[in-house]
C-alpha cells in the first residue's frame, strides 16, 4: 500500500540525463521526447529537473532522468503504445501514447502534487531500481511487511531482513554494529525511543505499517542524535474512497507441553479499519491489538519455563488534504504491556527474575505545505509519555549459584517520564548557480523529564562450597528527577554540479543541557552515474555524528552505592570496599564519524547488484570502571567501539517473484561494560573491570537470503535464510570474574530457514467484498538446535554445555478483508 499524501522533504534526485542525441536512430523506429513541468502558484510552468521517466510497452520497459532543462528522451522504438511515467519528490504525472513507425513525438508532461489514495495490493514494484541516496539505506516495503515470515507480528522482527541488522542475544536489536540505544528509531520522522534508556519503546500494530527504513550513516543532517544507524517507519495513509477492514488471528494457540495442551500459548487479536471522513478530502485509520504470548524456555521445568507478555496497542490516524498544497497527518499511538519473568534462561529462574510493566502512550501531528514544485515546509509536534516499572517476582534474598540462582530480583525501579519535540524544516525550491541546488533548513526543539525511584537490595555469590564467596550491599534507595532540553539546527545542500553528478553537503549543530556544550556535525556524500542509462552508480560519503545523552546516564550520581565484601573458606571478611558513584570528568556527548563507499549495477532490468564497504568509529562512549583504589565506581566518555562492514547484496525480481540475497562480513569491537547492561531494566549486580573485546551482537559472517514467489494455484510464498556466526561470549570462574580475553568464545553457527505460504479463498458470504487469505508459517524449519544459554562458569561440572534451543514453530493465519 503506498502512501501518497506524504510528501517527503528528502528528495531523491537521480543523477543522470540523457538526450536525443544520445540515441542513434535505427531504421524505421520512432522516438519519444518532451519536458516535465509543474505549475507555480502564479500559474507560470516551471521546469523540473532530475525527475525519474519510466517508458513502459508490452515486454519493454526504459526509464532515463531529465535533464538540468527538465527535458527527456528515448529512441530507437518500435511502433506500439506506450505509457510515459514521471515522479519526482512529491510529485508525479503519466500519459499514454501510441507510436507509429518512423514517427518522432513531442510529449511534454506535468506533474502534480501526490494524492490521498490506497491501494490493498501488496506485491512489490516490478523492477528493481537504484537509490542514489549517498547513504547505505535499505527499504523493506509493504509487501514484505505483509509476507514475510513473522513470528509475533512484530515491526522489529523483520528489521533483521536488512543485511548488517541483527537481534543481539539480549533481544534487541543491533543496526549496523551500533547498539540498540545508540541508534535512532523514527515512525512518521517522530522520535519514538525511551528518554531514559535510549532503546525503542513504541509498539505499532503491523497492519498500519506502510515501509520501514534503515539508514546506515545519515548524511542528511536532519538525522541526528545517534551515532549508528537509524530506523524509520512510515504509516499507511488512510482511504480517502471506500472503507476497508481487516481482522486477523481471531483464534487462541494452545500451550503444548510433550503432546499435551496446558492453557493458552498466545492469543493476538486485531482489527485496522480505514476509510473517509470527507470523501477524497479526510481519511482515518486505527487498528487495535490484543496481544498474550507465552514464549518458553526449553531447559526449565515445563510449568516453570514461560516468559508471558500481556499488552495492549492502540494506533489512530488521521490524513487530510486541506488544499492542493496543504496537507496533514495526525496519529496517537496508546501501548501498555507487561512483561513477566524478564531475563528468564537456564540458569535464572521464574522466581529470581524481574516484572517489566510498561505504560506509554504517544500523540504527534504534522503539517505539509508545498510552497511551490519544489518547495516544502513540514511543522510537526510530538509529546510522548512512558512510564516503566521493574518489580521482583520474591522477597527471598537474591544469591548467584554457580548452575543456577535464587532469591527475589535485586533491582527494583520506578520510572516515569516524558518528552516534547518540535520540528520546523524548509526545503527551498531549485536555485541554479553552477548547476542547481536543493537547499534546505531545519530545527528541532525537545524538552525530557525523568522522575526516577530505584531500590537495590543485597546480592550474595555462592561459590562451589555452597558457602558465600562475596556479599554485595547498596545504600538507601533514590529518588530523583533529572530535565534535558535539546536544541539542533541544521542546513543541507543537495547540489548537481551537472546531471550524473548530485553532492550532499550538510552541517548540524546540537545543543543538550546536560553536557552544557554545543557540538558541530559536518557531513558530505556523493552519488555518480558512471553510465549514460542511469544503470551504474558509484556513491558514499563521510560524516560526524554526535549522540544524545540518555536520562539514566545522567541520573548515575543519585543511584545507591555499593559495598563489596569477599569471604575467606571459613567465612570471615578478607577485605571490603565502599564505591561511591560518581563521574570520572564532566559528561560529553558520545561521537562516531562514519563512511561509506559502495557500487550500484542494474546488470538486467532484472537483476540489481550492490557491494559496497563502511565503517564506524564511535568515540566518548559511557563506560564503567570500579576504582577500588580511591572507592569509586567511574562513570566516563572513555568508551570507544568500532565497526567494519564489507557487503554484498544481489536482488532478482521479475513480475512473479522476487530473491534477494546478501553476504556481509563484518566485525564489532569496543569496550564491552557499557551502560545500561547494569542499571537498564534487566541489571547484572556483578561490574567487573572494562574490558576491550567483540561486542555481544559481533556475528563476522553472515549469509541471509529472503524472498517472495506468486506460485501456482494463488500461493504466495515467502521464505527467508539467515545463517551467521554464533555470538559471543565470555568465559568466568565461581567470583564471577572473567577467565582470558572478554567474549573470546562463541555459540555455534546459527542458521535458521522460515517459511510463510498463503493463499486467497472464497468464503460462503452473500457479499463479494469480503475476502479471506488462509496459510501458515513455520519457523526454523528444519528443526536446527541454535542454543541461547551456555554454561560459561569454569568452575561447573556442565563448563560448555549449551541450552535453550528453539525448535521447529508452526503458525496458522487467517486474515478477513471487506
Amino acid at each position: 500500500m503506498k502512501e501518497q499524501l506524504r510528501l517527503t522533504i528528502r528528495s531523491v534526485v537521480l543523477v543522470s540525463a540523457t538526450c536525443a542525441a544520445c540515441f542513434s536512430q535505427v531504421a524505421g523506429g520512432g522516438s519519444i521526447a518532451g519536458n516535465v513541468y509543474a505549475l507555480e502558484s502564479d500559474g507560470a510552468r516551471s521546469t523540473v529537473p532530475g525527475a525519474l521517466v519510466r517508458l513502459v510497452g508490452p515486454s519493454f520497459s526504459q526509464q532515463t532522468v531529465t535533464s538540468d532543462q527538465g527535458r527527456y528522451s528515448f529512441g530507437a522504438l518500435a511502433p506500439n503504445t506506450y505509457e510515459i511515467n514521471v515522479t519526482a519528490p512529491g510529485l508525479t504525472g503519466s500519459k499514454t501514447v501510441v507510436l507509429a513507425n518512423g514517427e518522432t513525438l513531442d510529449i511534454s508532461i506535468e506533474l502534480t502534487l501526490k494524492t490521498v489514495n490506497e491501494s490493498v495490493t501488496v506485491t512489490g514494484s516490478d523492477e528493481p531500481s537504484l537509490s542514489t541516496d549517498s547513504s547505505d539505506q535499505s527499504i523493506l516495503d509493504r509487501s514484505t511487511v505483509w509476507n514475510a515470515p513473522n513470528q509475533h507480528d512484530r515491526v522489529d522482527a523483520l528489521l533483521p531482513l536488512i543485511p548488517g541488522v541483527v537481534r543481539g542475544p539480549d533481544g534487541l536489536i543491533s543496526m549496523k554494529g551500533a547498539r540498540s540505544s545508540q541508534g535512532g528509531f523514527l515512525v512518521n520522522s517522530a522520535n519514538v525511543t525511551d528518554p531514559v534508556t535510549g532503546n525503542t519503546t513504541m509498539d505499532l500494530p503491523i497492519d498500519v505499517v506502510g515501509s520501514v527504513k534503515v539508514i546506515a550513516n545519515p548524511y542528511d543532517p536532519e538525522y541526528g542524535r545517534l551515532t549508528g544507524a537509524v530506523s524509520s517507519v512510515e504509516t499507511v495513509t488512510g482511504n480517502c474512497d471506500t472503507f476497508h477492514v481487516s481482522v486477523q488471528n481471531l483464534f487462541v494457540r494452545p500451550r503444548n507441553r510433550d503432546g499435551d495442551f496446558i492453557g493458552i500459548e498466545s492469543a493476538t487479536p486485531r482489527i485496522t479499519v480505514t476509510g473517509p471522513i470527507v470523501k477524497k478530502k479526510v481519511a482515518f485509520t486505527q487498528s487495535f491489538e490484543y496481544r498474550f504470548i507465552r514464549t518458553p524456555v526449553s531447559s526449565l521445568p515445563q510449568l516453570q519455563r514461560d516468559t508471558k507478555l500481556e499488552g495492549f496497542n492502540s494506533f489512530s490516524q488521521v490524513d487530510a488534504m486541506l488544499t492542493e498544497r496543504h496537507s496533514l497527518t495526525a496519529t496517537f499511538a496508546l501501548y501498555p504491556q507487561k512483561l513477566n519473568y524478564l531475563g528468564l534462561n537456564t540458569f535464572t529462574p521464574q522466581p529470581s527474575t524481574p516484572d517489566l510493566h510498561q505504560r506509554g502512550y504517544m500523540g504527534s501531528i504534522q503539517h505539509r505545505y508545498a510552497a511551490s514544485a519544489n518547495a516544502l515546509l513540514i511543522s510537526q509536534f510530538s509529546y510522548k509519555n512512558f512510564d516503566a516499572d521493574v518489580t521482583a517476582n520474591s522477597n527471598a534474598p537474591y544469591e548467584l549459584l554457580i548452575e543456577t540462582t535464587t532469591g527475589g530480583f535485586f533491582d527494583r525501579q520506578s520510572r516515569d517520564s516524558y518528552r516534547t519535540e518540535w520540528q520546523e524544516t524548509y526545503q527551498f525550491g531549485l536555485r541554479h548557480i553552477l548547476g542547481s541546488h536543493q537547499f534546505k533548513i531545519g530545527t528541532d526543539l525537545a524538552h525530557s523529564d525523568y522522575d526516577g525511584r530505584i531500590q537495590l537490595l543485597p546480592v550474595s555469590i555462592i561459590g562451589v562450597s555452597q558457602l558465600p564467596i562475596e556479599n554485595i550491599s547498596f545504600g538507601p534507595a533514590s529518588h530523583f528527577d533529572i530535565r534535558q532540553n535539546e536544541m539542533a539546527w541544521f542546513l543541507a545542500d543537495q547540489w548537481n554540479p551537472f546531471s550524473r553528478l548530485t553532492l550532499d553537503l550538510g552541517l548540524r549543530f546540537d545543543r543538550d543541557s546536560v553536557t552544557h556544550s554545543t557540538n558541530s556535525a559536518p557531513r558530505a556524500g556523493f552519488a555518480l552515474m558512471l553510465t549514460r542509462d542511469a544503470k551504474t552508480l558509484i556513491k558514499g560519503g563521510a560524516g560526524l555524528f554526535y549522540d544524545r545523552v540518555p536520562l539514566n546516564v545522567a541520573s548515575f550520581p543519585f543511584l545507591p552505592d555499593r559495598t563489596i565484601e569477599v569471604f575467606d573458606p571459613a567465612g570471615g571478611v578478607l577485605f571490603s570496599v565502599t564505591y561511591m558513584n560518581g563521574f570520572a570528568a564532566g559528561l560529553r556527548n558520545p561521537r562516531s564519524t562514519g563512511w561509506n563507499v559502495e557500487l550500484d549495477r542494474q546488470v538486467t532490468s532484472a537483476l540489481l547488484f550492490r557491494a559496497g564497504f563502511q565503517g564506524r568509529n564511535t568515540t566518548r562512549d559511557f563506560v564503567l570502571t570500579p576504582e577500588s583504589s580511591v572507592g569509586m565506581l567511574s562513570l566516563s566518555n572513555g568508551g570507544r567501539s568500532l565497526y567494519r562492514e564489507f557487503q554484498a547484496t544481489g536482488q532478482y525480481k521479475i513480475p512473479r517473484a522476487t530473491l534477494n540475497a546478501s553476504y556481509v562480513r563484518s566485525k564489532a569491537y569496543g569496550d564491552l561494560d557499557e551502560f545500561n547492561q547494569f542499571f537498564g531494566n534487566d541489571a547484572v549486580a556483578v561490574i567487573q573491570p572494562d574490558e576491550r573485546g567483540r561486542l555481544p551482537f559481533d556475528a563476522p559472517n553472515r549469509f541471509l537470503a529472503w524472498g517472495q514467489w506468486e506460485a501456482p494455484f494463488k500461493l504466495r510464498i515467502s521464505p527467508v535464510l539467515d545463517i551467521h556466526t554464533g555470538f559471543p561470549y565470555s568465559v568466568v570462574d565461581q567470583e564471577r570474574e572473567f577467565i582470558g580475553p572478554r567474549d573470546s568464545t562463541r555459540f555455534p553457527r546459527f542458521a535458521s530457514f522460515d517459511l510463510q505460504m498463503t493463499r486467497p479463498i472464497s468464503i460462503p458470504l452473500p457479499r463479494e467484498r469480503f475476502k479471506a487469505r488462509v496459510g501458515f508459517s513455520v519457523f526454523n524449519l528444519f528443526n536446527r538446535f541454535n542454543p541461547r544459554d551456555v554454561q560459561s562458569d569454569l568452575d561447573s561440572d556442565r563448563f560448555g554445555a549449551l541450552f535453550n534451543g528453539v525448535g521447529r514453530i508452526f503458525r496458522g493465519k487467517f486474515i478477513l478483508e471487506f
